[in-house]
Parts: C-alpha cells; structure tokens; sequence
C-alpha cells in the first residue's frame, strides 16, 4: 500500500487539535499503540519484578518481551543485550561509570563537539575522575558535518572510547557512523553512539554496524519516557556494575538498577508494535532492498518501516528547506543542499533577522506552530557557531506524521514573522 498520511495520522490522539507539531526533535507524540500497552500494563499486571503471584508473572512476560522487541528494533544479537532505563542522560552516567573503572591515569576518550551533551559530560566528567585526558572533535560551521580528519588524528592517540552522535539533534546531520566505528576499532578504542536523534528517522542495526554500545529514548520514537541502550554481551557481563547487593548479576537485569518503570517500558513495547504495523501496511515496497539483509519476522517488519518512514521525510525535508530558504532574513545551519538529503535527518535549525530565538518561537506558537528555541542541550554546537549568548537557533523538526501542508503554513507564518 502507498504511504498513507491519513491513517498515520490516525494512530495519534494528540494530533486531534488545530496546531502543528515541529516540536519532535524534543520529544514525538505517543502512538495510539503505546498508550493503549500503559493502559492495559496498569489495570493487567501492575506489579514489581518477580512475585509468585498472577499480576508480577504477567508484568515480567511484558518486560521480557519488550526487551526481545527492542532487540529486533535494533537488530541486537541477543534481548539479553538491552537495558531499559529512565532516560539517555542517566543511563549513560551510569555506563560512563563502570566503563572508566578501567581507565587509568594517562589515558584518553574522544567526544564531539556536534554531540548533545548527555554523550559529553558523562565521559568529561567520568574522565576528571579518572585523571584521562579528553580529546575533541570539531565540526565544519558552514555544513554541520564532523571533522574525520580531527577524528582521526584523535584515534592516532590510542584513546579508550569515542563518544558520538547517530544524528545531531541540532542541526539535524546523520554522522557516517559506519565509517567512524572502523575507524575507531581499528585504533583499539570502544565507540558509544548517541542515536536518540537518528532513532524516529531510520533503520538501525547495530551489528551490521558492529558499534560497542547504543541508546535511544523511545519519547523520540512515538512512545514514553523510556531510553533503551544496547551493549555488546561481552561487554555488558565483563562490566562492573554499580547497583545494590540483592541485584541479579545476570543480564540485562544488572544494569537495570533499581525498580524500573514498567509501564514506560510496556509504552516503548507498544511503540515497536506501532512500527510493525506501519512496516506491514504501507513497506512492501522496500522488502526487495532489504532482501539480502537476513531480516526475519518482527525485524523484517521494523526494517520495512523504517525504510518507508525514511522515504517519507526526505520528501518533508525537501519542503522544509525550500520552504526556509523562501523566508526573508532567515540564516539556516547547517547542510542546505538538496542532493544531500540523505546525510541529514529532518532538523533544521535557524536564526531569522536579529531576532531573539525565544521571540520567534512565541510568535510562532500563536500561529499555532510548536517548535524550540534555544540550544537543546547541543551546548557546544550553539557554542562553537557563536550563538548561545544571542540565545541560541530556532529548531524546527519533521517526524512522519507532519504533512507537506504543514510545512506550507510554517513557511507562511515566518515570512509573516519576518515582515514584523
């Protein structure tokens, strides 16, 4: 079937209102799937781990299945390879810990200056701790895209990690990730990569891949406040742990401190089901370019979805850099270029006259457009293009529900803006 805007749309309660959605590099709105998985997780089996009795049984058969669809979402080898927890931040901080128990005094790691800073100041810190030196690398201001040059004269170092993003958050680049982890390992460092922002826009698999560690939130997929990190088995059981003494030492249990949030976790289940749906309804189209991948089931399923989500916002992502471009005053960051598309998910960030970021973004709320202002935590991004004292970038953002209309109202809203 042809994409079908109409029914993806359909699958959002919260798209029943008069405004426009381009809030979602922050956070998406919930699928109708993942909302009805809490519902059902807190009236069925709102229980805590591992009770002998109806409600505790039923609740760990949704946790366990959760982790075996979160393993297909990312083509993990194995469910035992993913850990649940409340959020990217506070997972990372928790992993940066136990990876830097292994560092000694002398040592390096690498992160970027295009990262969001949940994939730098948890390495910067865990690196004063440990007396590690930290090695960064910078972008090019005019695209937005990293410095591989800058990266590998980092690796020449011997580093102990690189540290780095899927996708910006800010300025919306996909990094060639593929390309960095070779790098990476040819130098004998592990690679941690941040793909909140890549997750809602494209097929991940961490195998084909061969990256050490992975996360992403699930509030950036269509589901709840929930982030999901892979980590390679060996890795994960040679780790220490940090966690209380009658914690289970066996994964993925033991990096899953404390009691978890089990209807988040039930919500990003729901989540993966709303992928398969949109995999079975509208990505028949994309299984002959997945053929030779070894996908099967659910992962088939997800791979199609994603592949048709893809295709989809790169037709979003046309008309929104037409349609700013169109805009009078308006300075966007990062890659504007038409024929490259590909290398870039649909966030765009801008500044438009000698307007302060904030005021934008208010006027544009009564025009009944949603979008950010500021530096969305990508601190060193607005840092390094001289605009976090002016307040930062506008950041508008497309996720597969939006429509071509959308971005026509966005487009007539800022020139209206920019008349004054």
């Amino acid at each position: 079937m042809t994409y079908d805007i109409d029914s993806i749309r359909r699958q959002f309660p919260a798209l029943n209102r008069p405004e426009i959605f381009f809030d979602n590099p922050g956070g998406t709105q919930i699928a109708k799937p993942s909302l009805d998985r809490v519902n059902r997780y807190l009236i069925e089996s709102n229980a805590n781990h591992e009770g002998a009795f109806a409600t505790s049984i039923a609740s760990d058969a949704v946790l366990d299945e959760a982790h075996h669809a979160m393993a297909d979402f990312y083509h993990a080898a194995s469910p035992e390879e993913i850990v649940f927890g409340n959020n990217m931040t506070t997972i990372t901080l928790h992993l940066s810990r136990s990876l830097a128990r292994e560092w000694k005094e002398g040592d390096e790691i690498i992160v970027t200056r295009l990262d969001h800073d949940a994939n730098v100041t948890p390495w910067v810190l865990a690196a004063q701790d440990r007396g590690v030196h930290v090695n960064w690398v910078d972008f090019d201001v005019e695209e937005g895209t990293l410095n591989l040059d800058d990266a590998q004269k980092a690796l020449e170092r011997k580093p102990k990690l690189l540290a780095v993003g899927y996708a910006s958050n800010s300025l919306g680049t996909i990094n060639p990730v593929k390309k960095i982890i070779d790098m990476a390992h040819e130098a004998g460092a592990l690679v941690y990569i941040d793909a909140v922002q890549y997750a809602p826009h494209g097929p991940i698999d961490v195998q084909k891949l061969d990256c050490d560690f992975l996360i992403s939130s699930a509030y950036k997929f269509f589901g709840t406040h929930s982030a999901i990190l892979y980590g390679k088995r060996n890795l994960l059981e040679k780790l220490f742990a940090y966690k209380v003494r009658p914690a289970t030492n066996h994964l993925p249990g033991k990096f899953e401190t404390g009691t978890q949030n089990h209807e988040g976790i039930a919500g990003v289940l729901g989540a993966i089901e709303y992928f398969e749906w949109v995999g079975r309804e509208f990505g028949s189209e994309f299984v002959a370019g997945l053929a030779g991948e070894n996908y099967r089931g659910r992962q088939l399923e997800l791979k199609k979805a994603m592949s048709a989500i893809h295709a989809y916002e790169i037709e979003l992502s046309k008309a929104l850099l037409s349609a700013l471009n169109d805009v009078p005053g308006l300075r966007l960051y990062g890659l504007n270029d038409v024929r490259r598309l590909d290398e870039r998910v649909a966030t765009f960030s801008f500044r438009l006259n000698n307007m302060h970021p904030r005021v934008v973004a208010e006027k544009l709320a009564q025009e009944g457009i949603f979008a950010w202002d500021g530096n969305y935590y990508a601190l060193n991004v607005s840092e390094r293009l001289g605009v976090e004292e002016q307040g930062g970038m506008v950041r508008v953002g497309a996720a597969h529900y939006n429509t071509l209309e959308e971005v026509a109202r966005l487009k007539d809203a800022l020139i209206k803006i920019a008349a004054g």
